[in-house]
């Protein structure tokens, strides 16, 4: 569980630069988030897997026995989170870990009536570093339930989408993940070199900067912690999902263009989509080391996408992408979405996943934050929505496997 204490002046890390710090938040990442296998663990090469052209079965211990029930799927999620971040991601660090805010301004937004914080986060160990995070709260007494993007970097949400967040009584967190780490080959800084013990790779280190940033908004009195939900695109969506997926805080995880190591598929490969060939050759840093020696071999990978996504379960997921987005494999992401539903709709959450494609390209758009509030809305507050959140775009696409979830139909 999350311990929130309320302090004075404190000096945080050893050399941190901010010494008014007005809560700390420590996170042993226990109840949480289930913990990850260790960085020594030693996982077998592609050829100690057999040949499985369609999606893997989820349901399938690797013992060869198969889930019976639903109290026996934590164990196999347990074995699904060593392999995926084993082989594709890296493993995280352990915790405890002690995240200290700063605060550094805020403003108020007279049209919307909205306070915006900009705060300095340290989440480091024995780093002067800190982590830019914007939050904009909306007027009234809250708690008010937050989404949080890690897409600071590229620039703030819009206005008029912040402004409708504002509208539906949402706080919206921004925060810069290249803060977190840096995304560039061997580049310096950041928190990977302050954790040795982790052999992670930059999308797991930009989902670990999630995990602090709820840590800290966990700790604050306006924000309610059942309702957390966390957002990014294209890449930002990548490490969305590997920070929905590992921490159960999140209620709700939404994916925007995620595409190949996100929400797509190895296994659905279309023509002119991104692949584990080029995206280990473009971005190698992203991922876990042993992740290549699957290049050539996906069949022998011992999961797929759609694994990632049942590890959400039975908490609440959308996808949401564009039609245009070729890259981004949408067939992929549909088939990954209908696989990760058999899971979900085992462990009684079949209204709890959705996917959402509007016309266009590689963006996160107004109309893709439509999607997410009406989900969010529908979750949250049980509201109707008028978004259509289970309609597959691409409904003349073949399921991509053949195995059922256990005494599915009975």
């Amino acid at each position: 569980m999350t311990k929130i204490t309320a302090f004075g002046p404190v000096l945080l890390c050893a050399g941190a630069v901010f010494a008014t710090l007005f809560v700390i938040a420590q996170s042993a990442l226990g109840a949480d988030s289930p913990a990850t296998p260790a960085a020594g663990t030693q996982l077998p090469g592609p050829d100690a897997y057999p040949s499985v052209k369609e999606l893997p079965d989820p349901f399938l211990f690797k013992d060869g026995t198969r889930v019976k029930s639903p109290q026996e799927w934590p164990r196999r999620r347990a074995e699904l989170v060593e392999l995926i971040l084993g082989y594709e991601y890296g493993r995280l660090p352990a915790g405890p870990f002690t995240v200290g805010a700063n605060p550094i301004r805020s403003n108020k937004d007279e049209a919307t009536g909205a306070t915006e914080e900009t705060i300095a986060l340290n989440m480091c160990r024995n780093s002067n570093g800190s982590v830019p995070v914007i939050v904009t709260v909306p007027p009234g007494k809250g708690p008010f339930p937050v989404i949080v993007k890690g897409d600071l970097c590229w620039g703030r949400v819009k206005p008029e989408i912040v402004a409708n967040i504002v509208k539906h009584g949402y706080i919206l967190a921004e925060f810069d993940r290249t803060a977190v780490a840096p995304d560039k080959n061997d580049a310096p800084g950041g928190v990977r070199p302050l954790y040795p013990e982790a052999d992670w790779g930059t999308l797991a280190a930009w989902a670990w900067g999630f995990h602090r940033v709820v840590d800290y908004l966990t700790g604050r009195p306006d924000v309610d912690a059942k309702k957390i939900v966390v957002t990014g695109h294209s890449r930002g969506g990548k490490a969305a999902l590997l920070a929905g997926a590992l921490d159960e805080r999140v209620a709700l995880t939404v994916p925007n263009g995620s595409g190949c190591g996100g929400a797509g598929c190895y296994r659905v490969q279309p023509p002119k989509t991104e692949d584990i060939a080029a995206i280990t050759k473009s971005f190698p840093y992203w991922f876990s080391a042993r992740f290549p020696e699957f290049v050539g071999h996906v069949d022998l990978l011992p999961f797929d996408q759609h694994e990632v996504k049942a590890l959400v379960a039975p908490r609440a997921l959308l996808t949401t992408d564009g039609l245009g987005d070729i890259w981004a494999n949408g067939p992929g992401t549909q088939a990954t979405y209908q696989a990760a539903k058999e899971v979900f709709k085992f462990l009684g959450a079949e209204d709890k996943i959705g996917i959402h494609y509007r016309e266009g390209k590689h963006d996160q758009l107004a109309e893709d934050f439509d999607a997410l509030l009406a989900f969010a809305d529908h979750l949250f507050f049980n509201k109707p929505s008028d978004v259509p959140l289970d309609k597959l775009p691409f409904p003349d696409e073949p399921k991509a496997y053949s195995w059922t979830a256990p005494d599915a139909g009975k």
